[in-house]
């Protein structure tokens, strides 16, 4: 009998730029916000200072427009030399059920960025009803957490850039596989 042994794909994880919701309190009821200037000019300095553009071959965000926007900016030159197309991933999603950590529909994302390169195949109609599969409830995010990570696991790829939120970053290094290596 013989054994087959695939190896995990690195992984760089980070998370958002400045969203306007990371200003003050107020803004936290601002349904799905966009980034900052301050939010802009970090992607702009990560899309420069990035050491590992050279292996990127998938690219992977919670489709909040904050992650997709930051995926968008820091890793434009990949998207168009490599023809990288993200791919929105909801189980990557915020944790919270606040405004500004809930987001947009499906058709209004499928608008707003119909002409950048992102794959929105796996989100479903409902991924912004913060209940169920989508719960802020801590079982839920685990649950999710977990779900990505085997999805990333059984990716083909062997770099994938992952760009997600601070809060479910906790969740998500206790459900990575040990055999992927976290670089940001």
């Amino acid at each position: 009998s013989i054994i087959k042994f695939t190896l995990a794909p690195k992984i760089h994880r980070g998370r958002h730029a400045q969203g306007l919701h990371n200003l003050w309190a107020e803004t936290t009821k601002i349904h799905d916000p966009d980034l900052t200037t301050l939010g802009k000019q970090q992607c702009a300095e990560l899309q420069k200072n990035f050491p590992h553009h050279h292996g990127v071959d998938l690219i992977v965000a919670s489709p909040i427009r904050r992650t997709l926007y930051t995926a968008l900016l820091s890793f434009e030159d990949d998207i168009k030399t490599k023809q990288l197309t993200i791919i929105a991933l909801p189980e990557l999603q915020e944790t919270s059920d606040l405004p500004c950590d809930t987001g947009s529909s499906l058709t209004h994302l499928a608008n707003e960025f119909a002409s950048s390169r992102i794959d929105f195949t796996h989100v479903q109609p409902g991924w912004t009803v913060k209940t169920g599969k989508w719960s802020p409830d801590k079982e839920a995010i685990k649950k999710r957490a977990l779900e990505a990570r085997e999805w990333l696991a059984k990716r083909p790829e062997k770099e994938i850039v992952v760009v997600t939120h601070g809060s479910y970053r906790s969740f998500g290094d206790s459900a990575l596989i040990a055999a992927i290596v976290l670089s940001c």
